[in-house]
């Protein structure tokens, strides 16, 4: 069965898209995970994967051509497949899907095919960054039955970069919802459905494969996982209430303490003797959670045994936001990938600090050092396109114009945003610019385009007291700049020892783009504006 491909909304505000390069062709074999296009939007120039595997039969729109989102872009299928009404025109997105519903083993009681009703719209996960994999439902604007109109904001949905708005394309009643506030899922799952108010959609929520997951399920599922860490064998299981009473009854006739086997396995590891613990359990039985919440009347009572530990074991778990996912995958993947190579240089301090304190001593001005470094980086960089590059498999592309990331700490991790051509901007401006990437930042309010295009990215933790340090490059960068804090120390001029203050950096280049010796030249530039900021102005 062939399958439709259309232009995709890679971001939030795309309308249209720009095909800017085809890299397959048609009679191509397609895998899951290829790269069919390069795909120009209103942000960016993003690679378009698929996630589709067969012969690619048709391309819809040629390279350079324009077309609004959801127009047919390509047809991918069984080799010699007839796509003769996909192509006409006449073949609608939602006769697809009926098509394929048709051969798919969903079928009614009577045996008749189950298609998706003209008069519903079926919303998916969006694809809202390059980079996005998976989003989660931040918060819902709309509920069940509400009456939607084209514009709405319908939900704020976390990717891995930000969390956006998402505004509906469709209007009508919201019938159902697929992912709460708090779950993720992949870029295309169910995220809701609209459409005419009364429309019966139990059958098109079964046959698109998924449905709301119940909570009793969920419930259920727990106590049957708890209930194998604790199996039962002395006595029937009852469900508990939701604040049990203790009972003292926790011996049976023969005398012997009634307690769970999980429970007496933790008692014996945590040296709790069972004659002191009070059961929560159906008729006094000790369980699990009476041995985690136990506490002795006082130290060195005979309630603990002897060598017991008086210590407890406890640690907190922390769901991995798509933020935080996707640092780990880029980040590994640039450290695995690029051989990383590390110099190291210390510059004297002296003539910046006193730099400084003039230009901020101009009415309503104030820059930081961190502005002055990013400034002498963008000039530095100028003089040394073969550090402001990036390596690709059949070449190296030098940029000729600067952008610099700045990496900016939130609580879930790291974003770098990127001051676009930062040799042109005047101190001011960088500072200006930086303050506000950093405001927004925490609040998760950088848009994705402030994200995108860097050629070079600085990492500063000189204000957290760090003086020296490495990091990983920012892929595709070639390299990174890693800026410790200025340390007054005893320094060496004109043969005398004196007091000082120095500012250690590290860059770390990628081998495959930045040979040792280019590396060292860009740095000794770098030297000269820092200790000679005046150069960075006249």
């Amino acid at each position: 069965m062939a399958e439709i491909i259309n232009m995709p909304r890679l971001s939030d505000t795309m309308e249209e898209g720009t095909v800017a390069k085809w890299f397959k062709k048609v009679g191509d074999q397609i895998n899951e995970g290829d790269i069919l296009a390069e795909i120009e939007t209103d942000k960016a120039t993003m690679e378009f994967e698929s996630f589709n595997e067969g012969e690619l039969l048709h391309i819809g729109i040629q390279e350079g051509g324009t077309a609004p989102v959801d127009t047919l872009l390509a047809v991918i299928g069984e080799k010699g497949e007839d796509i003769s009404e996909i192509i006409s025109g006449d073949f609608s997105e939602k006769e697809t899907i009926d098509k394929v519903s048709e051969n798919i083993d969903i079928q009614s009681e009577d045996d008749s095919n189950i298609a998706i009703p003209d008069e519903v719209e079926i919303i998916n996960m969006p694809r809202l960054s390059d980079t996005m994999e998976e989003g989660t439902v931040a918060k819902w604007f709309k509920k069940v039955g509400d009456q939607i109109n084209e514009g709405d904001i319908l939900a704020e949905i976390e990717t891995d970069k930000a969390t956006m708005e998402f505004e509906s394309f469709y209007q009508g009643e919201l019938l159902h919802i697929g992912l709460e506030e708090g779950k993720s899922a992949p870029v295309d799952s169910l995220l809701a459905i609209i459409g005419k108010s009364g429309t019966d959609i139990k059958k098109v929520i079964s046959s698109l494969g998924t449905g709301n997951t119940n909570t009793t399920d969920k419930v259920s599922e727990s106590k049957s996982i708890e209930n194998k860490d604790e199996p039962e064998h002395d006595l029937p299981v009852f469900e508990q209430e939701s604040k049990p009473q203790l009972i003292e009854t926790k011996v049976n006739s023969n005398g012997r303490i009634i307690a769970s086997p999980l429970a007496k396995k933790l008692a014996e590891e945590k040296g709790i003797d069972l004659n002191s613990v009070k059961g929560s359990g159906e008729f006094g039985r000790i369980i699990k959670r009476d041995i985690e919440n136990f506490k002795s009347k006082a130290f060195g009572s005979n309630f603990l045994k002897p060598n017991a530990s008086l210590g407890t074991e406890s640690i907190t778990k922390i769901a991995n936001s798509q933020m935080r996912k996707t640092i780990a995958k880029r980040l590994s993947s640039s450290k695995f990938s690029a051989p990383h190579y590390y110099l190291g240089v210390e510059f004297d301090m002296e003539n910046t600090i006193s730099f400084r304190n003039q230009f901020n001593s101009l009415p309503d001005t104030k820059i930081s050092f961190n502005d002055i470094i990013i400034k002498a980086c963008a000039l530095s960089l100028k003089h040394h396109p073969e550090v402001n590059a990036k390596w690709e498999d059949d070449q190296i592309t030098q940029h000729h114009h600067v952008h610099i990331g700045v990496a900016v700490a939130v609580d879930e991790g790291l974003l770098v945003p990127v001051v676009k051509f930062a040799d042109e901007q005047n101190l001011p401006q960088i500072g200006s610019i930086v303050k506000d990437f950093a405001l927004r930042a925490r609040e998760k309010k950088l848009k994705p385009e402030e994200m995108d295009a860097s050629t070079f990215t600085i990492s500063n933790l000189g204000m957290f007291g760090i003086q020296e340090f490495t990091s990983i490059i920012n892929q595709p960068n070639g390299a990174i700049l890693s800026v410790g804090a200025i340390v007054k120390k005893p320094v060496v001029k004109d043969d005398k020892i004196v007091v000082g203050n120095t500012l250690k950096l590290t860059l770390a280049c990628d081998h495959r783009v930045v040979d040792g010796a280019m590396g060292a030249q860009f740095l000794q530039t770098l030297k000269d504006y820092i200790e000679n900021p005046l150069k960075m102005i006249l």
